[in-house]
């Protein structure tokens, strides 16, 4: 039985949302779902988008801690993260190094690596760079995406050498840093952490060719398939890779660790998220609810590990 915490003992909540990344509009459908959460409980929370409001207002206003609801730049990359330490303000989810290294899907492959955690070959990418090696070296299909965004933004599937500077300028638009990473094509999983727990792992099926933004956020084709339809023991294993992926990265409170699978079943992991979607389509409240956790409860468990800098 999961005891629900007293109300009280948050103070007043803000639910910081919006924010001026790319990710604006998904953001907005996280936060308005958690303040809903929040108040349903009981909670004394109040909405704050730090893209019209100073931070400053935190302190003024007396507000106890903040539940981070905000995606991508200035809000999942360590930035916010900070600002708030600066004002020593209890905040929800990791600290500045895991959610910068979370939010740089080149970095954080670099510390994976290092720690011997299975990842797929990938290449950086330049305005010069050997198009011909590049597709050569990661075979075609493969992927390219701006390092430091989220939620699919400025992803391309590219099936021809010849379409990689074309893929390599839209992803340059959000980005200065560039990957191309070889594409893998045994299905798609991710696994939600909370706390030291590793919740069901989720298979996507996306309807579109590649799980995009589309398919995250605005398609009713995607499948999400949880229980995954894994063994139990591959199933383990996917979380027991999770959690040392989330710790490596040095990942606080909770989070979601994404994966591909190939074809002969090696898993490898794709990136980290550090504040994961709470919209309708989010993969975390998903997982919550296979494991026995209502939207509420698991918003109120997020608040319960508020990182305290």
């Amino acid at each position: 039985m999961i005891m629900k915490p007293d109300p009280a003992v948050f103070g007043k909540v803000a639910v910081l949302f919006g924010g001026r990344s790319a990710e604006r509009e998904v953001s907005l459908k996280s936060g308005a779902a958690v303040l809903e959460a929040l108040l349903r409980s009981g909670v004394n929370a109040h909405p704050f988008d730090p893209a019209v409001q100073n931070l400053q207002a935190l302190v003024d206003d007396g507000f106890d801690r903040v539940f981070i609801a905000l995606h991508g730049r200035f809000g999942e990359d360590g930035t916010v993260q900070g600002a708030l330490e600066l004002l020593g303000i209890p905040y929800t989810g990791s600290g500045v190094m895991a959610s910068a290294l979370g939010m740089d899907k080149w970095r954080s492959k670099l510390v994976w690596q290092a720690g011997g955690l299975p990842i797929p070959d990938y290449a950086l990418l330049g305005e010069h760079s050997d198009w011909e090696g590049v597709a050569r070296l990661l075979g075609l299909p493969l992927f390219v995406k701006p390092a430091n965004e989220g939620s699919s933004v400025g992803i391309s599937k590219v099936k021809a050498a010849a379409e990689l500077p074309a893929a390599y300028r839209a992803a340059a638009r959000y980005d200065k840093l560039v990957l191309a990473e070889r594409f893998v094509g045994g299905g798609e999983y991710t696994v939600a952490i909370l706390g030291d727990q590793a919740l069901p792992v989720i298979k996507i099926e996306p309807a579109n060719e590649f799980y995009d933004y589309e398919a995250k956020y605005l398609s009713d084709e995607t499948r999400y398939l949880c229980p995954s339809g894994l063994s139990a023991e591959r199933e383990a294993g996917m979380q027991e890779l999770a959690r040392q992926a989330f710790a490596l990265i040095g990942g606080q409170g909770w989070g979601r660790i994404d994966f591909l699978a190939g074809e002969d079943g090696k898993v490898y992991l794709l990136e980290a998220n550090t504040s994961p979607g709470m919209t309708d389509h989010s993969l975390v409240p998903m997982a919550a609810r296979q494991g026995g956790m209502s939207f509420e409860q698991l918003v109120l468990r997020i608040l319960e590990l508020t990182h305290v800098g």
